[in-house]
């Protein structure tokens, strides 16, 4: 039996998955490692971390099988974080990771720069995570770092570095940049010269199947493994977690509901433009692309309406009976801005909102509206993709939303698609392991590989009648961001 594995690495913890060639999991482990905020809005990490717990990850799945019928490695990363390098190739300092907030300043000086060229060519805005405004705090308030820095390189990156002793980037992470020419898959010179970054500071582009190189030997003794392990680029966390889901092919969309929300679809138009409304970014797959649009507070609204109004009952003890309450929560409507929002308004300030609270609402009514909230957010995104042209009628949904038979059946309406939740749903890792699966010539793309690793289980069509009372109420779920905006704004300086 010949086996590959998935390293995800992500912001809490990296994991393995070793997989055969029927896409079932033959083994996984996982290892945790710390973050340090040493002042408000830091985020940072040891990079030496990743490779040690990713070592031990390795070594704990390489140890359920004979090890020498492991073909291939890839990986999925964590996106945007910035790991420098010296010319010896040694980390300089701790990583600066995608949740960091401390490169506000940095963002506008980005946007001044670049004017309209940083839409028509990184295709995205200038926001905190990204990579770019990194490089530039490190410039200004570290600049004996800066002056030691050789190359940069995402999380991923390091970490095969250090298993192979190659210095590369895939295109779909090289992406979060905002250094990359998208379409044209090139380090954009324009904005390398507008910032004075040598091109040599960007290390060298592959596809997120390309073969990069084995392990190193004493890489290959400390897990177990074997030096004739190939290993492949792999790609960005969102890039790996669309292959898991199947997302390879137009017209498919993949509805994410964990502490933050996603709205991903695939697009295989590199000149289509959605003016930075949403992300767009280098898909896993050859010369394909993703739009994505983000819900900061997903699930983690979910989760604070329990912690607040049922803190000693289960999430099905607390969405018991949701589904007698019908679309539209008897006029009760919630905004999902606990934590500010993303997509489409990036406003850190905007706050949650029910609206048309009346005395004959019970706490089933909020729950409802609390759910019907988070999909009305998302379907924003999809909204935005529909009116620049693009199709959406199947939507995969996994994380939490995919648990609940009720979400499922309000995702369809929402969404006005054919909703699908998956069997065996594994996320970014899956995604990983499949590039290797591709890599090593299991399967002639990533296609038919798909149809092999994933399965899809439940399909949930949308109810003409809830389609209708759900597109009127999502107008008017639209209007509340503009109308409690300035509210918002004003109620900043009361916030502990």
């Amino acid at each position: 039996m010949s086996y590959v594995v998935g390293v995800d690495l992500g912001t809490s913890a990296v994991k393995t998955l070793l997989m055969d060639k029927d896409g079932k999991i033959a083994a996984e482990a996982t290892r945790s490692y710390p973050l340090f905020h040493d002042k408000a809005g830091y985020s940072e990490q040891n990079a030496e971390d990743w490779v040690t717990a990713t070592i031990e990850a390795l070594k704990e799945v390489a140890e359920k099988v004979d090890a020498s019928n492991i073909e291939g490695i890839s990986f999925s990363g964590q996106m945007h974080g910035l790991v420098l390098l010296n010319g010896k190739g040694e980390v300089i300092r701790r990583a600066i990771l995608w949740n960091d907030t401390r490169t506000t300043a940095q963002c506008r000086e980005i946007e001044q720069t670049l004017g309209e060229t940083l839409l028509t060519v990184t295709r995205n805005p200038a926001l905190e995570g990204f990579t770019l405004p990194k490089i530039l705090w490190v410039k200004q308030f570290e600049k004996d770092i800066y002056d030691q820095a050789s190359i940069f390189l995402l999380p991923k990156d390091y970490v095969r570095y250090r298993l192979t002793g190659k210095l590369h980037m895939d295109y779909s992470d090289a992406a979060g940049t905002l250094m990359l020419d998208v379409a044209n898959k090139t380090w954009s010179k324009a904005v390398l010269d507008a910032f004075e970054i040598s091109p040599e500071f960007c290390p060298e582009l592959v596809e997120s199947h390309g073969y990069v190189g084995d392990l190193l030997p004493e890489i290959a003794s400390a897990t177990g493994l074997s030096t004739s392990t190939k290993v492949f680029a792999g790609g960005a966390d969102n890039a790996c977690g669309a292959i898991g889901a199947g997302i390879l092919s137009e017209g498919l969309t993949l509805s994410s509901i964990g502490t933050s929300g996603v709205i991903l679809s695939y697009e295989a138009d590199k000149t289509k433009d959605f003016k930075g409304k949403v992300h767009f970014f280098n898909h896993g797959q050859q010369d394909a692309f993703y739009t994505m649009g983000v819900t900061l507070a997903a699930g983690y609204s979910l989760s604070w309406f329990k912690k607040t109004f049922a803190p000693n009952e289960s999430f099905n003890e607390m969405l018991a009976g949701v589904e007698n309450v019908k679309p539209g929560a008897n006029g009760l409507l919630f905004t999902p801005y606990l934590v500010g929002e993303r997509t489409p308004h990036p406003d850190p300030n905007i706050r949650a909102s029910f609206v048309g609270v009346d005395g004959s609402h019970e706490r089933i009514h909020f729950a409802r509206a609390v759910m019907e909230g988070i999909t009305f957010s998302l379907n924003e995104s999809v909204d935005m993709f529909r009116s620049a042209g693009k199709t959406v009628d199947k939507v995969v949904s996994i994380g939490g939303g995919a648990q609940n038979p009720v979400w499922l059946q309000m995702q369809a309406d929402i969404f006005n698609a054919t909703v699908v939740s998956l069997e065996n749903e594994q996320g970014p890792g899956l995604g990983a392991a499949m590039l290797a699966a591709y890599g090593v010539g299991w399967f002639e793309s990533l296609e038919a590989c798909a149809s092999q690793f994933v399965k899809h289980a439940q399909s949930y069509e949308p109810n003409p009648e809830a389609v209708e009372v759900y597109s009127k109420i999502f107008r008017v779920y639209q209007q509340v961001y503009a109308q409690t905006k300035n509210i918002n704004e004003q109620l900043v300086e009361f916030r502990a």
